[in-house]
């Protein structure tokens, strides 16, 4: 039976619900020493674990990739994965004022384009209590970077009401050094991660988040906020090809579900040549595992270019031949993500920046489509 998803919205909405009851927010606090200069104290971020990391020996602290990756997968992947894409620093804090010190691994703040803030900026949201239990997400503050070295007051003047905080870490930058500094005599508790399987997202430029305009936009994020699950972000900009390499690593891993959104750094005749393979790779250590296959959405400027229309379609046929050749096979827990409504109906003018990599708005529709598959595969 085919898996083309398309769940009923209204119900959704109570499923929602349902989960969100019954789903703890976080593991226990973690207790920390700060260091104190002039009237700050200082709480070390690499204390305690960081969220949506899938290795622990990793060379840097919020690096992606663990260190024996390096010379067994392409050069670029490892380069890419030693930026910090996707993760999450947790702490729970009654302070009206909230600094970060930080040492960027990288004195590239911007591209060309994409801005400083989506690229190196850390980005704060705050947990606004309500009458669910698990309460809303709510930004509250990003850095605009001007250095690679940096102390700045990421937020003040707030209440000084206990609350719960996200401090998502940069995109395309990676992070050698991170404090959070609050006022003395503040009281300050680091939140380790949620300990519920993750959600393992392969994907390409999008998926690390290109071009969003500061991390908690990235579409992996919104995921992580909505579903309240762990997301491993395993982004790699123009470098998602699906080695076997990169499925022996995956392989190691124990996923919820396994997102794999490599088509669009890779041509039909490369899917040819590696996607069924690759799907092996993780069927042979997760017969039952969920595996949900996306397409490349299709090109903004496609309706205009032939070439970039004959190139989505081309795309798009490999990837499912990929997904026939397991239903052929009896596989039962694999499914598949049309592009047609990915980034909103068909396509518009208005969800990229420049034909391919998505702005705001496309990471939200991105989000919306992702979302109303994963929640019934996951049973929610």
């Amino acid at each position: 039976m085919s898996k083309f998803l398309s769940p009923c919205r209204r119900c959704l909405l109570a499923a929602l619900l349902a989960a969100c009851a019954a789903a703890p927010l976080f593991a226990e606090d973690a207790d920390l020493t700060p260091t104190l200069a002039d009237g700050i104290a200082w709480y070390n971020a690499q204390d305690w674990p960081v969220e949506n990391k899938a290795w622990n020996d990793t060379a840097r602290y919020f690096a992606r990739l663990p260190s024996r990756a390096e010379g067994v997968v392409p050069d670029d992947v490892w380069r890419l994965s030693q930026h910090s894409a996707g993760e999450i620093v947790r702490f729970r804090t009654d302070a009206p004022a909230i600094r970060v010190k930080f040492r960027l691994f990288s004195p590239q703040l911007a591209m060309p384009h994409m801005p400083a803030t989506g690229v190196s900026g850390l980005d704060l949201y705050a947990l606004e209590k309500n009458d669910s239990d698990r309460g809303t997400w709510k930004w509250a503050a990003c850095t605009m970077p001007q250095s690679q070295e940096d102390n700045v007051e990421l937020i003040g003047g707030m209440d000084p009401a206990m609350r719960d905080y996200m401090l998502y870490l940069p995109l395309y930058n990676g992070v050698d050094a991170l404090q959070i500094g609050v006022p003395e005599g503040a009281e300050f508790h680091a939140v380790l991660p949620r300990t519920d399987r993750p959600i393992l997202y392969y994907g390409t430029s999008l998926a690390q988040g290109g071009c969003c305009s500061r991390p908690g936009n990235l579409y992996t994020a919104m995921l992580s906020r909505r579903l309240n699950y762990p997301v491993l972000n395993l982004g790699f900009s123009g470098s998602a090809r699906m080695e076997p390499e990169m499925g022996e690593l995956f392989a190691e891993l124990d996923p919820v579900l396994f997102v794999l959104d490599a088509s669009p750094n890779m041509y039909a005749d490369l899917i040819d040549q590696r996607g069924v393979r690759f799907v092996q790779i993780l069927r042979e250590k997760h017969p039952d595992t969920p595996i949900l296959l996306v397409e490349n959405h299709i090109h903004a400027h496609s309706w205009i270019i032939p070439s970039k229309a004959e190139e989505d379609r081309t795309n798009r046929e490999a990837l499912r031949r990929v997904y026939d050749h397991f239903i052929a096979a009896g596989d039962k827990n694999i499914y598949y993500l049309r592009a047609d409504n990915l980034v909103g109906e068909k396509i518009d003018n208005d969800t990229t920046m420049d034909g391919s990599h998505l702005n705001d708005l496309g990471m939200y529709r991105m989000a919306d489509s992702l979302e109303e598959v994963i929640r019934p595969i996951l049973g929610l």
